[in-house]
């Protein structure tokens, strides 16, 4: 009873009414032979880090829509059709921009495309033996990665000062959006009959497994590619970026631990400020590049 009424006390949590939920369709462009051979902090570990969570974008944001959409009927209070078309445009169009910047990634001689499709695969097993709502489960544990994430691109100036600048109005926009939709899914899985605080931790460690490995596993082949596998000095840079003291991973770990509590929810890490801040920033971004 206690676990169960834990479990239902996040059911009244909702998105910042001013948040709003749009698909934006940016087009941007990646013309393989004009943007830096490393394009994030001149490094080649950060530039494949970042391009390796690139390439498991695609598939995986269209594995995030399926599993949505398969129990968008279970809407209420907390989580609209509005609300979930909204989710489903923006993931659609992340999908989109993620291929056109893997296609460059490839052009330059990475294995962007093995990625994206080793990624496929493990989805496709998940298809093949989850239930529906097991698969949106995995969809709320991986959301969570990319919300937390994403706050730290727009709360670390850093880090997008460290972007080249053809590559920076991708993540930007990436980050605004995950921000603005990343309670969608967890709201929904709330309100699917069967969904328990047991099972969202469960795949929430399944997840956090499977996709640190795949992350590390393909880091060594984009630095194998790029002849920098024996590179200590980019190796030392760049695990002191992720690991380091408040590196961009080890000063996620916070946020990640909040998701095992009984009552959380994604709206308790409230940044909503932050979006309207980066929407101007990156308005202004594409309004240079349009000029």
């Amino acid at each position: 009873m206690a676990r169960t009424q834990k479990h239902q006390a996040a059911k009244h949590k909702a998105t910042p009414d001013v948040i709003s939920i749009k698909p934006t369709r940016m087009d941007f462009e990646f013309p393989a032979d004009s943007i830096p051979r490393h394009w994030a902090y001149d490094d080649a570990f950060c530039t494949h880090f970042m391009g390796t969570l690139s390439t498991l974008f695609p598939v995986g944001e269209r594995f995030f829509v399926d599993s949505v959409r398969a129990l968008r009927e279970h809407t209420g209070d907390t989580v609209t059709q509005k609300d979930i078309s909204g989710f489903i445009g923006q993931e659609a169009m992340h999908s989109l921009e993620h291929v056109s910047m893997n296609n460059m990634l490839e052009a330059k001689g990475l294995p962007a495309l093995r990625a994206e499709k080793f990624t496929l695969g493990l989805l496709n097993i998940g298809r093949r033996i989850l239930t529906a709502r097991q698969q949106l489960a995995v969809t709320v544990a991986l959301e969570h990665f990319t919300a937390i994430i994403a706050n730290r691109l727009l709360t670390d100036t850093d880090i997008m000062n460290n972007l080249s600048d053809e590559m920076r109005p991708i993540w930007m926009w990436h980050a605004i959006e995950e921000t603005e939709h990343k309670a969608v899914a967890f709201d929904l899985y709330q309100n699917v009959p069967g969904s328990s605080y047991t099972e969202r931790v469960v795949f929430q460690v399944l997840a956090s497994v499977i996709l640190a490995a795949v992350v590390a596993a393909f880091q060594v082949q984009f630095m194998y590619r790029d002849k920098q596998l024996f590179n200590l000095r980019t190796w030392a840079f760049g695990l002191n970026k992720l690991l380091g003291r408040n590196g961009v991973v080890s000063g996620l770990w916070s946020e990640y631990l909040d998701f095992f509590k009984p009552g959380f929810h994604p709206w308790d890490h409230e940044n909503s400020a932050l979006v309207a801040y980066w929407r101007e920033r990156l308005d202004g971004a594409v309004a240079a590049r349009a000029a």
